[in-house]
C-alpha cells in the first residue's frame, strides 16, 4: 500500500544531508542501552533457545510464551494469549503498547516456534566466541532478543512512552496450522490495524553487506493427479491403449520446465510416482505406489510447490499450468489443483521501498553502509506476507545467522546489536510521525 512515507521518502532520498549528520541525544541514549545490556540479552536469549519450541510442541511454545510475556509486560504491553488448540497448534501472542495515538502504528513480528521437535537431537545453546549455535538462535529467537533489546533501549530513553506499537509472536511460523485462515486471522486484524510492519526475521548478509528485505515470495502447493487406461505394455502408445499415466505425468512435468520459467517464479516437484495405483497418504508427504513393468500404469501422483513475487504472477502460473495439465496424451487424464493454505507474496512496493529509505537514514546517522534491496529470491515466505496488502512493512529485523533449519544453527552475536540499535531508532522516528 502507497502511503504518504513514499513522498516523504523521496524527499529524504534528494536532500543533501551533511556528512556530521549525528544521532540524537535519545539516540545515542538508547545504542549506549543496548550495548551495557549485552549480558542480559544474551542470557534471556540463551534461556529461549534451551526450551524445546517446535512447532508441534504445544507445551513448549506455551513456555516461551510465558518467557515472552514476561519480558513485554515490564514493558507496558497489555499482553494476550490466543490459544490456537483448535488448529493443532498452542497459539500467538497479541501484544498491544498504547502510545499518545498521534504517531505512525507499529506492527512488530516474529514466531515463538522453531522447526526443531522434541525428538530432534539439536537441543542446547552452546558459544563459540562471536557466534552461538542452538535451535532458534536465529531464526527466530534471535530476531524476538533482538526486538526486546530495542523495545527496552527505547523505554531507557523515553521514547516508547508515546509509541503506538502492536506485537504478534506467531506459536507456528514453521508449520502453520490449519486452516491458515483462523491460525493468521489475529495477524491480519493487527495489519489491518498498523501504518508499518516491521518483521524480525533474519538479517540477510551477502557479500560482506547488509540488505533490506522489501519484498518475500509466496509459498504454495499444487497436486497433479493423471488417470489412465490400462493393459498389457505390449499395447503402449497403440490407438486402442495410449500412453498410460507415468508418460502424461512425464509429459507435463517437463513442459512446466521448459514453458513457465520467468523472473522470481520457481517451481519444485517434491514428490512423484505412478503405476497400476499411486495413492497420497492424508498428509500428502508419503506416496505409495505399486505396478509390473509389463502393465501400463493406471494412476500418477506429483506434487510440488509454486513461488512467486505477486498475486499477478500466481495467477498467470496457474493459468499456463491448467493449460499444460489440459493437453493429455491419448488414453490419458490429467488434473491439477492447488492448496489454499500457502503463504501469499509481499511485493516490493514503493512504500515498502520507503521504509527501508528510512532505515537508511538510521544507517547514515549511525555511521553504518547503506543497505541494499535483497533479491526476494534469496529468502523464503514470512508471516509479513499476511499483513503486506494492508501496510507498508520491510523484513530482516532479526539477527545475522547461518545454517537455519538444520542442526548447527548459529546466530552471529555482534549482528544482535547493530541489528538492535537500528531498530530503536527506526522505530523511535516511526512513531514520532504524524499518521
Amino acid at each position: 500500500m502507497l502511503r504518504t512515507l513514499t513522498a516523504f521518502a523521496s524527499l529524504s532520498l534528494l536532500a543533501a544531508v551533511p556528512a556530521s549528520a549525528a544521532l540524537s541525544p535519545q539516540e545515542r541514549k538508547m545504542t549506549a542501552i543496548v550495548d551495557a545490556e549485552q549480558a542480559r540479552t544474551l542470557a534471556m536469549l540463551e534461556k529461549w533457545v534451551n526450551q524445546n519450541s517446535g512447532s508441534l510442541n504445544i507445551e513448549g511454545v506455551t513456555r516461551v510464551r510465558d518467557m515472552l510475556r514476561a519480558e513485554l509486560e515490564p514493558l507496558g504491553f497489555d499482553v494476550q494469549w490466543v490459544d490456537m488448540r483448535a488448529t493443532g497448534r498452542a497459539g500467538h501472542i497479541v501484544a498491544r503498547h498504547k502510545g499518545n495515538g498521534a504517531g505512525k502504528r507499529l506492527l512488530l513480528i516474529g514466531h515463538l516456534d522453531t522447526v526443531f521437535e522434541p525428538d530432534s537431537p539439536f537441543q542446547k545453546w552452546t558459544r563459540q566466541g562471536d557466534w552461538a549455535e542452538g535451535p532458534g538462535s536465529g531464526d527466530d529467537k534471535g530476531g524476538m532478543a533482538v526486538m526486546i533489546a530495542a523495545l527496552r533501549a527505547m523505554q531507557a530513553a523515553g521514547t516508547l512512552k508515546n509509541a503506538d506499537i502492536s506485537v504478534v509472536l506467531t506459536g507456528d511460523e514453521e508449520d502453520a496450522g490449519d486452516p491458515i485462515t483462523i491460525a493468521r486471522r489475529d495477524l491480519i486484524a493487527e495489519g489491518k490495524w498498523a501504518d508499518v510492519a516491521l518483521d524480525y526475521e533474519g538479517l540477510v548478509v551477502d557479500g560482506g553487506k547488509d540488505w533490506g528485505s522489501t519484498a518475500r515470495r509466496s509459498a504454495g502447493g499444487w497436486t497433479v493427479t493423471v488417470k489412465a487406461k490400462s493393459g498389457h505394455s505390449s499395447g503402449i502408445f497403440t490407438p486402442g491403449a495410449g500412453a498410460g499415466a507415468i508418460y502424461e505425468l512425464s509429459r507435463i512435468i517437463d513442459t512446466f520446465r521448459r514453458e513457465l520459467p520467468e523472473d522470481k517464479l520457481t517451481f519444485n516437484v517434491g514428490l512423484i510416482g505412478g503405476g497400476a495405483s499411486a495413492d497420497l497418504d492424508a498428509g500428502r508427504i508419503r506416496l505409495q505406489a505399486t505396478g509390473k513393468t509389463n502393465v501400463i500404469a493406471a494412476s500418477a501422483v506429483a506434487r510440488g510447490d509454486l513461488r512467486a513475487i505477486s498475486q499477478e504472477q500466481i495467477d498467470r502460473t496457474q493459468a499456463k499450468m491448467r493449460a499444460i495439465v489440459a493437453r493429455s496424451l491419448p488414453g490419458a487424464t490429467a488434473t491439477i489443483t492447488f492448496d489454499t493454505d500457502g503463504y501469499p507474496p509481499m511485493a516490493p512496493t514503493a512504500g515498502n521501498r520507503a521504509i527501508l529509505a528510512r532505515l537508511n537514514t538510521v544507517n547514515r546517522d549511525m555511521g553504518l553502509e547503506p543497505m541494499g534491496e535483497l533479491d526476494p529470491v534469496k529468502r523464503g515466505a514470512g508471516d509479513i506476507s499476511f499483513v503486506a496488502a494492508d501496510t507498508d512493512g520491510l523484513a530482516g529485523l532479526g539477527p545475522d545467522s547461518a545454517g537455519d533449519h538444520a542442526p548447527g544453527e548459529k546466530v552471529n552475536i555482534p549482528s544482535i546489536w547493530r541489528q538492535a540499535k537500528r531498530a530503536a531508532i527506526l522505530m523511535s522516528r516511526l512513531s514520532a510521525e504524524k499518521r
